[in-house]
């Protein structure tokens, strides 16, 4: 299967639809009448869905078991179409399209079974899906706008040329793939009052984000958060947690870093983890999330 883990748990909502088209009126008038001989069709269809949905993973060897947390499914009569909705809905880092197409065909399939023995003309038409939502889709709208950052990398090592940087460079290159113009990369020793030299002209400058990898740990030298934090005009506690959530989820040490994000004046500053795959996870646990904060910045409305 796909590796997912990099992803994040959203609430995912997908519609699918299918269409079930009988021959006749009388078959219409014997669903409506409940005397199909087989039973109720509507409501042994509808319970065969649930199951289509429940079951989806267990039949498609690339779809990722799970947690189906409500399924809504509809029926609707137009001539001799039988429109069937299926909502799905979950909590979970993939979404639930599949799931939600699986359930209306095997709704549908359902209804043919128990139709057949009075209308040999049933068909089933039109499995598609109507809408989703929750995935990375619905945040990528964000990313229209033009967003300019700075990398700075904190450490003495690879200042000195005795280290090569890796945790910058791939903060670069995720940036980049995101669209994001990276205007300027440097490297610099774990100094406070050059942090906040660079903070402050990086800010006067205009420029949207500033991101600092390094610095954020316990060590004698780390002092990042020190440097930045009485910059900051106004913190933003919950992209910090963020970070350390979805990192403590993969390594039980991210609870040992001191990550920082706030703004000063239109700027968003970041502190984020020295090593390579502590910057990466950070960048992926709030990206491209994040960059709807420049929206709101400029008076949007929240969606």
């Amino acid at each position: 299967m796909v590796d997912i883990t990099h992803k994040k748990s959203t609430l995912r909502v997908a519609t699918a639809q299918a269409t079930v088209k009988v021959s006749k009126a009388e078959t219409i008038m014997a669903i409506e009448n409940d005397t199909v001989p087989k039973g109720n069709v509507f409501a042994m269809s509808k319970a065969a869905g649930l199951l289509g949905v429940k079951k989806t993973p267990e039949l498609l060897p690339d779809c990722h078991p799970i947690p189906i947390e409500f399924t809504e499914i509809n029926y609707s009569i137009d001539g001799l179409n039988i429109i069937i909705d299926v909502t799905v809905k979950t909590i979970y880092k993939t979404g639930v399209e599949v799931e939600a197409m699986h359930g209306a065909s095997i709704v549908a399939l359902n209804m043919y079974d128990m139709l057949k023995p009075i209308d040999k003309g049933v068909e089933i038409h039109h499995i598609k899906l109507i809408q989703k939502r929750g995935g990375k889709s619905d945040y990528n709208k964000d990313l229209k706008q033009s967003i300019s950052a700075v990398v700075i990398v904190c450490s003495d090592t690879i200042a000195a040329g005795k280290k090569q940087d890796a945790a910058g460079k791939t903060i670069i290159n995720k940036l980049e793939a995101l669209a994001v113009n990276i205007l300027d990369y440097q490297v610099i020793p774990d100094e406070a009052a050059l942090i906040q030299e660079k903070t402050k002209m990086y800010v006067s400058r205009g420029v949207d984000l500033i991101i600092f990898t390094g610095g954020t740990g316990l060590s004698p030298r780390d002092i990042t958060p020190e440097a930045l934090k009485p910059l900051l005009h106004r913190s933003i506690p919950g992209i910090e947690e963020t970070i350390r959530s979805y990192g403590q989820q993969r390594t039980l040490y991210a609870m040992l870093s001191r990550s920082v994000a706030g703004m000063i004046e239109d700027t968003l500053v970041l502190a984020l983890p020295g090593s390579t795959k502590g910057a990466a996870e950070s960048i992926e646990a709030i990206f491209p999330e994040v960059l709807h904060l420049f929206k709101v910045a400029q008076g949007s409305r929240h969606d």
